[in-house]
């Protein structure tokens, strides 16, 4: 069964098909893409298939994805979680967006401690790794302000709209 992990203002949960629309109202927004190292959605159908995406990475304990919804309200605002998920090496990269409207509110940070907690705690991972663009001034902060140490630059490693980027490169290990 999926965790459920609850902060004080938010509820992060599994991703279900209803949740589409909130997906798309994400990935659709060129703000949030711009450095997601993906294209913007052009349509409902692709972010049915991020949904469908999402459940079989978990199932398939390659990654796993949370919707982040504020207590209170229906639907999501963003989605956060796992990729490249190894649990025999006992590691994984941190993803996150959310919808630009609620940027600059501490959802992300909130979100983002609980689930390092899980990945730690429940998961018993090492190390949970993150690229961020290097253009990316609030993911690159935020990492920094959550514990993540900078392990230094990836170049030429993402490629947005056909043109590639440099990264950097971060991690936080338990302290276990």
């Amino acid at each position: 069964m999926f965790p459920t992990l609850e902060s004080d203002r938010l509820l992060l949960r599994e991703i279900t098909k209803s949740d589409a629309e909130g997906v798309f109202s994400c990935f659709s927004n060129e703000n949030v893409t711009r450095y997601y190292g993906q294209d913007t959605l052009v349509n409902i159908e692709q972010a049915v298939a991020f949904v469908d995406f999402f459940a079989n990475s978990y199932k398939e304990k390659k990654g796993m994805r949370w919707g982040i919804e504020i207590k209170g309200h229906q639907g999501i605002i963003g989605t956060i979680g796992f990729n490249a998920w190894s649990p025999k090496h006992k590691r994984a990269e941190i993803g996150y967006e959310i919808h630009p409207e609620y940027w600059r509110n501490g959802y992300t940070f909130e979100a983002l401690s609980k689930v390092i907690q899980y990945g730690f705690d429940v998961l018993t991972l090492t190390r949970i790794g993150a690229v961020v663009f290097i253009d990316n001034e609030a993911s690159n902060k935020l990492l920094l302000k959550s514990g993540f140490q900078k392990e230094g630059v990836l170049r030429d490693y993402m490629y947005q709209n056909g043109m590639a980027y440099d990264t950097n490169v971060y991690s936080i290990l338990s302290k276990n």
